[in-house]
């Protein structure tokens, strides 16, 4: 046990030491971060490769154990390091990828692409995931799950290091929890590829926490990131519960959960998932009044509230795991709903509400109307159908001229009463939507059926600016 200690102290000793040396020259060369109002909080220029100082006393402490003279111990040294050996050429790939983008930058996708050789690299090093729920999985899904996993993890740290002390918090307490996971298990590889991590991130946290001096930048978020998943890998085959996976994806919860809620708001915007934004769980809690040091230990605190419910479920799977996990998902569904996302609020209502079958209901209602419209070869045939058509809809009247021939649906009505829907058709001619502002339409409908009216006429007529739409009867179906 005082081997993982020393191994610990050592690898915080360095990066107490490093940490100030890298931000140093870090300064001197201009690697730092340039404050912007719209997502980064801090308003100087702060050095961004803090990653190298955490990487470089994570190695160096490893490398100490390998060299000092522990004779009485009952733990073969260099078996348990045969792991941090084996996952050295995909952790460096990450790391380099990381220190390239702090240094000259990378696309996302360039960033992606690496992740996943590294993450390939990884499984066939033995880090993968082979079981779930007592099945082991053929390699051809085994892969590609340990590669999304593993580049989940990457970007989950990565995503999150937009506060003082986050990430590098948040990877403290998923560090212990796997370490405390691999003292439990008897696994000593897991315990020695951990130990060092812990002590490195606590060592940078003195620079790191609210007002940081120093960032762990994209060589330290996706680096710690990477291991992380790696780790998760290693204690889910060892501890071979029926859940496997589960009590390390709770571990990093609140970095995965954040990931996930990043991409759902970005695709619910129509955004690009790769797009920064200012939505993240700790802008949120920002955002309701709280400072960056608060923020920073109440994530804190539902790390540590997750490393409890991922070790409960490690260790007392058998007889309370399913009441565990449903604990573990109302507590997680309680914090999203006070962060206040109002995308999650509304498409929640369009579920809750029925919402979602009547879209889908005024889609299928659109599509036969557009068939039976296109059937009509003359607009003496078009005109009962648009007619019928908006009377089901909810329109209250269609006008429509097309050349000299005019047809009204609502003589005697009223203009002033009605909102208007105009389609123009060219020069003079137009369809005329009118809504009675009493009665509800859909908001599909009010959208689509102008469009779909509009496609029509100019598909099935031709038009000049000399002469009026006339009927195209070859692009009609007859």
């Amino acid at each position: 046990m005082f081997v993982f200690f020393d191994v610990t102290c050592v690898a915080f000793l360095l990066s107490l030491i490093l940490t100030p040396w890298v931000r140093g020259i870090a300064e001197r060369l201009g690697l730092v971060d340039a404050p912007d109002a719209n997502r980064k909080l801090h308003l100087g220029a702060v050095p961004r490769v803090g990653g190298v100082a955490v990487v470089s006393s994570y190695i160096l402490a490893l490398g100490f154990i390998l060299i000092a003279p522990y004779r009485h111990v009952d733990i073969d040294i260099p078996r348990g390091l045969s792991a941090a050996f084996a996952l050295a050429p995909a952790a460096s790939i990450i790391f380099l990828t990381g220190l390239i983008d702090d240094i000259r930058g990378l696309s996302p996708w360039q960033k992606f692409a690496a992740e996943v050789v590294a993450s390939v690299l990884a499984y066939y090093a033995g880090f993968g995931i082979h079981v779930m729920r007592f099945h082991p999985l053929s390699d051809w899904l085994s892969l590609p799950i340990t590669v999304l996993w593993l580049v989940g993890c990457s970007n989950a740290l990565n995503l999150i290091d937009g506060m003082d002390g986050l990430a590098a918090g948040v990877g403290v307490f998923a560090t212990l929890t796997s370490f405390v996971a691999a003292l439990v298990h008897g696994n000593p590889q897991l315990a020695f590829v951990t130990a060092p991590l812990a002590g490195a991130l606590l060592g940078f946290l003195r620079y790191n926490f609210n007002p940081a001096s120093i960032f762990l930048g994209d060589s330290g978020s996706l680096f710690i990131g990477f291991l992380l998943g790696c780790f998760g890998t290693m204690w889910g085959q060892k501890s071979a519960t029926a859940l496997g996976m589960t009590a390390p994806l709770i571990a990093l919860a609140m970095p995965l959960l954040d990931t996930g809620l990043s991409i759902v708001r970005r695709v619910l915007r129509r955004q690009s998932i790769f797009a920064g934004d200012h939505g993240h769980i700790h802008h949120r809690l920002l955002d309701q009044g709280l400072t960056p040091r608060r923020a920073a230990l109440l994530l804190y605190g539902a790390c540590g509230l997750a490393a409890v419910f991922s070790l409960l479920q490690d260790l007392v799977h058998d007889r309370f795991g399913g009441l565990i996990i449903i604990l573990f998902c109302a507590a997680a569904w309680i914090g999203v709903q006070h962060l206040g996302y109002s995308e999650f609020g509304i498409a929640g209502r369009v579920f809750v509400r029925s919402s979602f079958r009547g879209l889908v209901y005024d889609q299928l209602r659109l599509q036969q109307f557009d068939r039976q419209l296109r059937q009509a070869t003359t607009l003496e045939d078009a005109w009962p159908v648009i007619v019928s058509g908006a009377q089901e809809f909810g329109i209250a009247g269609v006008r429509l001229r097309i050349g000299e021939q005019y047809f009204d649906s609502t003589p005697g009505m009223d203009a002033e009463r009605f909102w208007q829907i105009r389609v123009p058709l060219g020069p003079g001619q137009f369809v005329n939507l009118a809504l009675d502002p009493t009665e509800q339409v859909s908001a599909v409908i009010q959208a689509s059926l102008p469009k779909l009216l509009e496609g029509y006429f100019r598909s099935a007529f031709r038009t000049s600016p000399e002469e009026v739409l006339e009927l195209r009867t070859d692009d009609v179906p007859q």
